[in-house]
C-alpha cells in the first residue's frame, strides 16, 4: 500500500500530481528506469475516480481482464509499484508552482507541505471535479437522503427501487451492473440512442425487450417527492406526457464537470479545461511539465486508461533524460531481468 508521509520537505525525482490508475503506473515506469517517485493528491487515499466514484464498477478494457473491478485494478496498480517505495503526500491539494534557478521545482500544498523536484507529472484526471446535476426543483432536499450522484457501494440497493438518469457509458454500465442486485430499475434517457459503448447499450436494450428493467427514452426526470427522504420520481416525455414512478433511489449519472483549479495559473497551455501537450513524449510547453492521462489533450485523444499507461510509459523516457543529466535510457524489458528495485 502507498502510504502518506507526514514530512512537509520531500526531496524526489519526479512528483507526480494526481494518484489515479494512471499516476500509479508512472510510479511504475519510473522505478523502471531508477527514479524516485512523490505522489501527491487531493484525496485521502490513492486511486483517484476509481476509488472515490466507483470502487466496485467492473472495468472492461483493461489488457488481460476481461472485466476487473475499479478498486481491485486500483489494489493491482499499487502492489506493482511497491518494489520502488514511492512516498505521497495524500488530501492535500497543490496550490503553488515555482521553476527555481536551476530549472527544477518547488510545489507547495494547502497545508504547507513543499516538494524540491526535477520533473513535474500531472496526472490529475479531470483536476477537481464535481458531478453534474439535473435543473429540477428541491433536488439539494433530498441528497443524503435517495440522491446519489457517485455510487461507491452498490449492495446498499439490494433489494431497492431505483431510477437512473443517463446515456452514457456510466449510467449503462451501472443499469448491467445493477439489475443483478435492484428490486427494480427505470433508466431515463433524453434521446432515443446512447452515447455510451454499442455492446453495453445493446445489452440494456435486451434487458428492457426482457422487461428485466424499465427503459424510458426521449424523456427527463422533472420532479422528485417524499417525506423526508425520496420517494417518487415524475417522468415527461418530449410530448409532455408525465407519469410518477415510485422509487427508494434516483441517481443522475451524468457525468462530471472538471475543473484545473490551481493548474490554470501555471502559464501552461490549455484548450478549454485541459492541458495542451507534445504527443512526441507528453511533455507541456514548460520544460520540465508533463500531463498525462484525462487532464491532457491532443489530436486523437482517447481518455481511457490504457491510453494513460501508453503516455505514462513515454513520458518516464524522456523524464529520465532531464533527471539524468541528458543521459539517455538503458532499457531492458522485464520479461527478462524481472522488476528491478529502488
Amino acid at each position: 500500500m502507498v502510504q502518506s508521509i507526514e514530512d512537509k520537505r520531500v526531496e524526489t525525482d519526479i512528483c507526480i500530481i494526481g494518484a489515479g490508475p494512471v499516476g500509479l503506473f508512472a510510479v511504475f515506469e519510473a522505478g523502471l528506469l531508477k527514479m524516485r517517485c512523490h505522489l501527491i493528491d487531493a484525496l485521502p487515499q490513492v486511486g483517484g475516480q476509481l476509488s472515490e466514484i466507483y470502487p466496485k464498477k467492473p472495468i472492461y478494457d483493461i489488457p488481460g481482464y476481461p472485466d476487473v473491478l475499479a478498486q481491485d485494478l486500483v489494489d493491482k496498480l499499487e502492489k506493482q509499484i511497491a518494489p520502488f517505495k514511492p512516498t505521497a503526500t495524500l488530501g492535500e491539494r497543490v496550490e503553488q508552482l515555482d521553476k527555481l534557478e536551476d530549472e527544477s521545482f518547488r510545489l507547495l500544498t494547502n497545508e504547507g507541505t513543499e516538494v524540491f523536484s526535477k520533473v513535474v507529472v500531472i496526472a490529475g484526471g479531470l483536476g477537481c471535479f464535481e458531478p453534474r446535476k439535473p435543473a429540477i426543483e428541491r433536488l439539494e432536499e433530498y441528497e443524503g437522503k435517495g440522491i446519489a450522484y457517485i455510487i461507491k457501494n452498490p449492495e446498499q440497493f439490494q433489494g431497492k427501487r431505483l431510477v437512473l438518469a443517463g446515456g452514457g457509458d456510466s449510467a449503462l454500465d451501472w443499469t448491467l451492473y445493477l439489475a443483478e442486485v435492484a428490486e427494480e430499475i427505470t433508466l431515463v434517457h433524453r434521446g432515443s440512442s446512447f452515447r455510451g459503448a454499442p455492446d453495453s447499450a445493446e445489452k440494456v436494450m435486451s434487458l428492457a425487450d426482457q422487461r428485466k428493467i424499465n427503459l424510458r427514452l426521449n424523456a427527463n426526470v422533472t420532479a422528485i417527492h417524499g417525506i423526508g427522504c425520496m420517494g417518487a420520481c415524475v417522468i415527461s416525455d418530449n410530448e409532455k406526457n408525465s407519469t410518477t414512478v415510485e422509487t427508494d433511489y434516483f441517481i443522475p449519472l451524468f457525468g462530471l464537470s472538471p475543473k484545473l483549479g490551481p493548474i490554470a495559473d501555471w502559464n501552461l497551455n490549455l484548450d478549454r479545461n485541459a492541458i495542451v501537450v507534445n504527443t512526441e513524449d507528453y511533455s507541456t510547453n514548460v520544460p520540465g511539465i508533463y500531463a498525462i492521462g484525462d487532464i491532457n489533450t491532443y489530436p486523437g485523444k482517447l481518455k481511457l486508461i490504457l491510453c494513460g499507461f501508453h503516455e505514462a510509459a513515454l513520458m518516464s523516457h524522456s523524464a529520465y533524460r532531464i533527471v539524468s543529466g541528458g543521459k539517455k535510457p538503458s532499457f531492458k524489458y522485464t520479461t527478462v531481468n524481472g522488476v528491478p528495485t529502488m
